[in-house]
């Protein structure tokens, strides 16, 4: 792999699946040239989110992690994909937007296809219903990979973008 590549995860959440946002979401990627070098449609287990979730119990409070747990093992299956590309970790963090959806800004995909609120969800008891997971920061993205995806589910392959970005 080029040592200017990045790879990052990103999960799309029960709720963007049931809603069918799967493919127009995974489209923004592909539009601005960022490849995907891993796909798979799984329901989580437990044991896997909360290894993915970590420390959300401490930074958050164990209700909020068990709302998260609860929502990305029991509504339905995820779809995790591993993205590749210059700076991608950043680059799919500022097309996510923010976190809290009615906080995220226009043109971002929380922003474009989400609206609620933290006060809704916590005042409802559930995990915040904002599509989509991407990597914090790069030393996540390879813990967040490794803990989806095996090395043999990864495929590096050259793309059109490859020949703009790369040479």
């Amino acid at each position: 792999m080029n040592p200017d590549l990045q790879r990052t995860l990103v999960l799309l959440k029960p709720d963007a699946v049931q809603r069918g946002l799967m493919g127009r979401i995974i489209s923004r990627f592909e539009d601005v040239g960022i490849k995907i070098v891993g796909a798979k449609m799984i329901l989580a287990s437990e044991e896997l989110a909360s290894a993915h979730y970590g420390d959300l119990d401490v930074r958050r409070g164990a209700a909020v992690k068990k709302q998260v747990v609860d929502m990305i093992t029991k509504i339905g299956p995820v779809m995790a994909l591993v993205l590749e590309g210059i700076e991608v970790v950043e680059q799919v963090r500022m097309m996510v937007g923010s976190t809290e959806p009615k906080s995220a800004l226009p043109g971002t995909i929380r922003g474009d296809f989400a609206h609620i609120s933290f006060k809704y969800a916590d005042k409802k008891g559930i995990g915040i219903k904002n599509l989509i997971h991407a990597s914090g920061n790069l030393e996540e993205a390879i813990i967040e990979v490794s803990l989806w995806f095996r090395e043999d589910e990864l495929h590096s392959y050259r793309s059109v973008h490859d020949t703009h970005i790369l040479e």
